[in-house]
């Protein structure tokens, strides 16, 4: 099973998809992590990021292959980067679900005033990601980051995906 948690900068996807990784004892695979770990710090050419994008997949497949669960955290502005996870699925027949988090763009800009550990997007890198965002395509749940929501957003995802503890 692979869970993509996808949205813009700052609405609070890493935070909630690392909790839910450790919820479900699953693979985290971050989009910034990874692109810590190739060397791809400040490369953000369309072909950059769709680089990162494949080193995900290909890490989620190896997960996958081995039997794990993986909470995959992104963007994904883009139809081709959840195409890319949607081919994954199906040529792992492993299900897949897709989780959108949003957040009032006022707590949207106070988050990304702070600096962040892995993360280089500030506002306006928000702001260029939001303009170039492609609706949906697929089946997904919206999840709304408040302050101090993160244990009803879990239950919310795991009534979701049909996980009930």
């Amino acid at each position: 099973m692979s869970i993509v948690v996808l949205g813009l900068p700052g609405s609070g996807k890493s935070y909630f998809a690392e909790k839910l990784s450790d919820r479900l004892c699953a693979v985290y695979l971050n989009s910034d992590q990874i692109r810590d770990s190739l060397g791809a710090r400040g490369k953000y050419t369309a072909e950059d990021k769709m680089s990162i994008y494949r080193a995900m997949a290909e890490n989620t497949g190896q997960a996958l292959d081995a039997g794990k669960r993986v909470v995959v955290d992104g963007t994904f502005y883009l139809h081709t980067m959840i195409n890319l996870f949607m081919k994954l699925a199906k040529t792992h027949a492993a299900p897949i679900w897709f989780i959108r988090i949003e957040a009032d763009e006022s707590m949207i800009k106070s988050r990304l005033a702070k600096p962040r550990i892995l993360s280089e997007a500030d506002y306006n890198v928000y702001l260029k990601i939001k303009e170039q965002f492609e609706d949906l395509q697929v089946p997904y749940l919206t999840l709304q980051s408040e302050k101090d929501n993160v244990n009803r957003m879990l239950t919310q995802a795991l009534d979701y995906i049909g996980i009930h503890e």
